[in-house]
């Protein structure tokens, strides 16, 4: 950990509304004036899009666990190092990994040189004089074996809505965005479960503060919804590690977003539509303390 040089880390599973959280930082971040040093989880995969298809197809035809989540098809080692590196310095080297043609084409125009989507820029140096790492993606809370991710950041943050929530929105986003069947989808799901069990569920035991979307309608047969339930018809369980984390007024956040009630001593309900408010809420002076921090130093 590092109070000259801070690492954030939001770590959440795919759907699970990390760029909710995202985007309230960024509002953050914008408003006052800090200058972040941006890491995206995908950049660490340790194969591009037709890479994976292959080592895929071939654990499908050894029959062996092969999915997103899991160590073998990420770089865990190079983003512990990258943590530890900024912790240390304020440097390190990230890359992005291309989602789609238009973000091909932004970092080509970037950089000078002819980039595909499905595949990775060139690893380039973090630019000087940030103030803070940020990282959002699968794996910013792994412990496993040789790594550890704790040990070097600053502020922990976890997004995960409840699992029937969670395949609702993977059912729906790659039928729709990405033109699969559902049976395909469904399967997906069940290969990549028991990473989800080893890699991304144990870090939710490890943040500072969890974010829970929790629906108010029927989701218990998933495989059938025809709708993602929307945030109005949600709540959101905001758990805190330590009621006193960043000494976080409660009464002051129970007045301030309507709706909102204590379910525990240190846990905050608050209405789904108020989601990015209390986002912004909770995690402005927590932000603002961390840098003050830093200056000190």
């Amino acid at each position: 950990m590092s109070k000259k040089h801070p690492v954030v880390v939001v770590t959440g599973s795919s759907g699970a509304g990390t760029s909710t959280v995202k985007k309230a930082l960024e509002s953050i971040f914008h408003r006052h004036k800090i200058n972040p040093a941006l890491i995206e989880g995908d950049s660490f995969h340790r194969y591009d899009r037709e890479e994976m298809q292959g080592e895929m197809n071939r654990a499908q035809e050894a029959d062996i666990n092969f999915s997103h989540f899991g160590a073998s098809a990420n770089q865990f080692e190079l983003l512990e190092a990258l943590f530890r590196s900024y912790g240390e310095t304020g440097g390190g080297q990230k890359r992005f990994y291309l989602h789609n043609d238009e973000e091909a084409r932004e970092h080509s125009k970037r950089l000078g040189v002819a980039l595909e989507a499905g595949r990775f820029t060139p690893w380039e140096d973090i630019e000087p004089d940030t103030d803070l790492l940020f990282y959002e993606g699968l794996h910013g809370l792994v412990k496993s074996g040789e790594v550890d991710m704790t040990r070097y950041a600053d502020f922990k943050v976890g997004v995960v809505p409840v699992v029937n929530l969670e395949w609702i929105q993977k059912i729906h986003r790659d039928s729709a965005e990405r033109g699969y069947r559902q049976d395909e989808v469904v399967d997906s799901i069940l290969r990549r479960m028991p990473d989800y069990v080893k890699y991304i569920t144990p870090q939710f035991s490890e943040t500072d503060i969890n974010f829970q979307r929790v629906a108010t309608v029927d989701t218990s047969n998933p495989f059938i919804a025809r709708d993602i339930p929307t945030l109005d018809e949600s709540f959101v369980v905001i758990r805190f590690r330590k009621p006193d984390i960043r000494n976080t007024d409660f009464t002051n956040l129970l007045s301030m977003i309507s709706g909102s009630f204590m379910s525990r001593r240190n846990t905050i309900v608050v209405p789904g539509g108020k989601m990015g408010m209390a986002v912004e809420i909770i995690l402005t002076p927590i932000i603002l303390d961390l840098l003050e921090s830093r200056n000190r130093q």
